[in-house]
């Protein structure tokens, strides 16, 4: 844990909590004290957690699996979209889905739907359509892409969950419980943190706070996916090592067998002469009785 870590916190307003009217009594571990009203929460353990939270997400992302990042709340939606594009993770910002994860066989299915509608536009059928289906169309390509384009391309259920504020996104929260896919937060001192298995104590209402907590966990998830790449690389190598070898064994199998197909023709040879030796003896005894 080092000062400077605690000083960038500080300066992005990590540690400004909610009004002390508005609390959480299970939030009490993570708060410093109070000050003019508003509780300050300890930005030590902020640390810890954080650390322990980058370090789990690191182990997610190098095994292969998609982590699913979550805000709704207008100061957060865009800081998260970017920040999950860049480590090319699924993400949503428009309103949470009902059933997203807990009937996520129907949301692919609306998935598959709008990229069915870009296939009929490629094909050129959607031209043949009139012109309010083609409207209609549009209007529901639309739709889907605002609130589902995001998480186009996770194919199966998150390995892990990061949520912006679980006040706000209960539903959220509530799917990934159900399913027990790891969640991973921001909570502040108004929020219950029972329930989260990762909690990171931090102010989850500025837009600066939540900028530097998503760029330490998007620091550790590129580390991982460039630790699961580099691991992917040294298969490779080692396959295509072990794979060179193989012609010499084919050869020397190949020799093998021309020893064994010679030493079965020497005995051939060897049968077939021991029999004409003895088909001659038998005929000079025939010649020998037939003279006397």
């Amino acid at each position: 844990m080092s000062k400077n870590q605690v000083k960038e916190l500080v300066e992005a307003g990590v540690h400004f909590g909610h009004l002390t009217r508005k609390w959480n009594p299970n939030m009490s571990p993570y708060i410093y004290m109070e000050r003019n009203g508003i509780h300050i929460i300890n930005l030590y353990k902020t640390v810890a957690k954080l650390d322990e939270a980058s370090q789990a997400l690191k182990k997610i992302a190098a095994s292969g699996r998609k982590i699913l990042f979550v805000a709704t709340k207008k100061q957060a939606k865009d800081i998260v979209s970017e920040s999950s594009k860049k480590i090319n993770m699924p993400y949503i910002t428009e309103r949470w889905p009902g059933g997203m994860l807990t009937n996520f066989v129907t949301i692919r299915k609306a998935v598959k739907k709008m990229s069915s509608i870009d296939r009929m536009k490629q094909d050129g059928t959607f031209n043949s359509l009139s012109k309010k289906e083609k409207l209609q169309i549009g209007r529901l390509r639309d739709k889907l892409e605002k609130n589902l384009g995001s998480i186009s391309n996770m194919t199966r259920l998150p390995g892990a969950i990061f949520i912006v504020d679980i006040l706000r996104e209960k539903i959220a929260v509530k799917e990934a419980q159900k399913l027990n896919i790891p969640i991973f937060a921001m909570v502040d001192t108004n929020c219950d943190p029972r329930g989260i298995d990762y909690v990171i104590p931090s102010n989850d209402d500025a837009s600066k706070s939540i900028s530097k907590i998503l760029e330490h966990v998007g620091a550790a998830v590129l580390e991982g996916l460039e630790e699961r790449n580099s691991s992917k690389e040294k298969e490779e190598d080692n396959s295509k090592t072990e794979e060179a070898p193989a012609p010499k064994q084919e050869v020397k199998e190949e020799s093998e067998t021309k020893k064994e197909v010679k030493k079965e023709a020497k005995s051939k040879d060897a049968k077939e002469s021991s029999v004409a030796e003895e088909s001659k003896e038998t005929d000079d005894k025939k010649t020998k009785k037939a003279k006397k």
